[in-house]
């Protein structure tokens, strides 16, 4: 349960349209704009903004803020959205957050774990939760009618887990089990290798999971100290949609997490620095059929006004993999260029956004004979976003964005996950018509600017698995990073 979820979570963070932005200055003033022109909203339209249900913020008195959207639904979803994620791990502890999350479900001094598993299965409800670089998460998805059975649970999870010896030592087999997993998943394989290569020696460049001799070796203790320092009132935040009522849940989160510890009297723990390094791992194997490569180069944080540009010209390079129909029709320029020349099997853009860092970049999986034709494309494909995109392109790129986007607003879960996310990373839900009207005052201009700025001349971090004889060097590398005019 916890282990796909922790897995299905990091995919999420790579999704070009996932709505981590914040209010640009002046962003209340301009108007509203829709479609490809500078028109301002229609009557219809109007109407519709209008009807969006409102997200109401309410905070406690120990800091937990509590959020949600009511949208008349007969089921709804809850959750609680933790700032504490393996970021805030050590060498020692790394892999205690995920650890502790795989604990949740093992009983508490109220339930034991069949009778939370009959519990939850009588309700006919779903109870799942996952683990990130920067988050941890534990929700529920019920029937609106059950919304104070889910947040008891929730509730008593969090802080009566008894974290049994016996429990403890069968969990770490089940990870140990999950570890192997992953490492048959090339895609995750290269973006912990990437990870690792690009923040060296800082608590980014740590997997989730955590070595396999933290986790033989992690205690009772260490999943205790990691409550007690991070499970705090003003790390969290419960977030619920789908038919719920606010007031309702606020009366649940007063009665249920009332009583969590806010922050001490020194302050909460600072969030460990990392920074970027331009360099590479190669990991190569010729038995291997194809190869695994991600290449990135640093880019902005949640709260940076330059994500909203990055978005677009992640957008704008797209993806593709064999399977689709029309290639060479396809808007992306580079998956034209892959689809005509044969040059990989599949690629995906990424733009993996953290507080303060990010990485912005493409993953591929190529033939061992197509690996330099297909970065020396990548590497043209980004330079020319530096230089010569066109108004046509950055405008088709802002409608798929903007519908990527509503499209992954379907249904109360996702939603429940924005409402937290966002409530974390800003304090606030910002409204779709606010973000759809700064990502429509994005130009070719401005594309150009940010693309230039953080893209050209710069040194990337590259993670490479699998036969990749044929990968040119990492100087050669860097110096496909500028335009020199022939």
């Amino acid at each position: 349960m916890a282990a796909s979820a922790a897995r299905s979570a990091a995919r999420r963070l790579l999704l070009p349209w996932s709505a981590r932005l914040v209010r640009a200055p002046g962003a209340a003033q301009r108007g509203v704009h829709v479609g490809t022109g500078r028109c301002t909203v229609s009557k219809a339209a109007t109407e519709v903004i209008l009807n969006v249900p409102e997200t109401r913020v309410s905070p406690l008195e120990n800091g937990l803020q509590v959020a949600s959207e009511d949208s008349g639904l007969s089921t709804c979803t809850v959750g609680l959205w933790i700032d504490a994620g393996s970021r805030y791990e050590n060498e020692k502890n790394n892999g205690t957050a995920h650890f502790l999350e795989h604990m949740a479900f093992k009983g508490t001094k109220k339930r034991s774990q069949l009778d939370l598993e009959l519990e939850i299965e009588n309700m006919g409800a779903h109870l799942n939760a996952y683990t990130s670089r920067e988050q941890t998460v534990y929700y529920a998805k019920a029937f609106s009618k059950d919304l104070p059975r889910a947040v008891e649970i929730l509730a008593d999870i969090i802080q009566n887990s008894t974290l049994g010896e016996a429990e403890i030592e069968r969990e770490r087999g089940v990870i140990l089990r999950e570890m192997q997993e992953v490492e048959t998943n090339l895609q995750e394989v290269v973006f912990d290798y990437l990870h690792a290569t690009a923040y060296q020696n800082t608590a980014l460049g740590r997997t989730i999971l955590g070595p396999t001799e933290n986790i033989k070796s992690i205690n009772r203790n260490d999943l205790v100290e990691y409550i007690t320092t991070h499970y705090k009132g003003p790390r969290m935040v419960l977030a619920a949609a789908g038919g719920v009522s606010h007031d309702e849940l606020l009366d649940l989160a007063k009665c249920h997490f009332g009583n969590l510890p806010s922050a001490p009297e020194g302050g909460l723990p600072p969030l460990p620095p990392c920074s970027f390094t331009g360099s590479e791992i190669r990991i190569r194997d010729d038995k291997m059929p194809l190869a695994h490569l991600a290449i990135a180069v640093e880019a902005a944080g949640w709260s940076d006004p330059d994500t909203i540009p990055l978005m677009v010209a992640n957008t704008l390079i797209g993806n593709w993999d064999r399977s689709f129909g029309g290639g060479v029709n396809l808007s992306s320029k580079l998956a034209q260029i892959a689809c005509q020349g044969n040059l990989c099997h599949s690629f995906q853009s990424f733009n993996t956004c953290y507080t303060d860092t990010g990485l912005w970049g493409l993953y591929m999986v190529c033939e061992p004979s197509t690996i330099q034709d297909m970065v020396h494309f990548v590497q043209k494909e980004w330079i020319r976003l530096c230089t010569s995109v066109t108004e046509n392109e950055v405008a088709r790129a802002k409608n798929l964005l903007k519908t990527n986007m509503l499209l992954q607003l379907d249904g109360s879960t996702p939603i429940c996950e924005d409402i937290g996310r966002q409530m974390l990373c800003y304090k606030r839900r910002i409204p779709i018509p606010e973000l759809e009207a700064r990502i429509e005052a994005i130009d070719a201009q401005t594309i150009r600017e940010i693309c230039t700025k953080y893209i050209y001349d710069k040194h990337p971090a590259v993670a490479a698995v699998g036969p990749i004889e044929q990968l040119p060097e990492y100087s050669k590398i860097c110096s496909g990073m500028y335009w020199r005019r022939e």
